[in-house]
């Protein structure tokens, strides 16, 4: 088995099995049915299980057994991962500017309660400035 650093590589995939990792990376944990569900004009139940053991000889995903099932979950760090990609997103959107990225997001409607105010985002600033990020 060949094992990748999983956290920088995943720009390497194919389309497919880049949309199959962000599935992964969303849900944690899923089943090759779980998986299928969450996808895009989805392609069978065997294509999704193949493309899952390939991409677990790769090194990108890992699985348990669950009974008769196998649960697939991402080898890698999840907190990483989702920093490369946000990195990569501020990058790309917004000059590598994290404040334009913030900018801009302030300026988007609020979608719910459950949103974060303008008070606790400038908390999180605060804190995130006292332990020196």
């Amino acid at each position: 088995m060949v094992k990748r650093d999983v956290n920088h590589s995943l720009e390497r995939l194919g389309a497919r099995e880049r949309e199959i990792m962000e599935s992964l990376f969303a849900q944690e944990e899923a089943t090759v049915a779980e998986v299928l569900a969450s996808l895009a004009s989805p392609p069978s139940y065997s294509a999704v299980r193949g493309m899952l053991a390939l991409l677990e000889q790769k090194g990108y995903v890992k699985h348990r057994r669950d009974g008769l099932r196998y649960v697939y979950s991402p080898s890698g760090n999840t907190a990483a991962a989702k920093g490369s990609a946000l990195q990569k997103l501020v990058d790309t959107f917004f000059g590598g500017s994290p404040a334009r990225a913030v900018a801009t997001l302030l300026e988007l409607p609020e979608g719910s309660d459950e949103e974060l105010t303008i008070k606790d985002l400038r908390k999180a600033v605060l804190a995130a400035r006292k332990q020196g990020r």
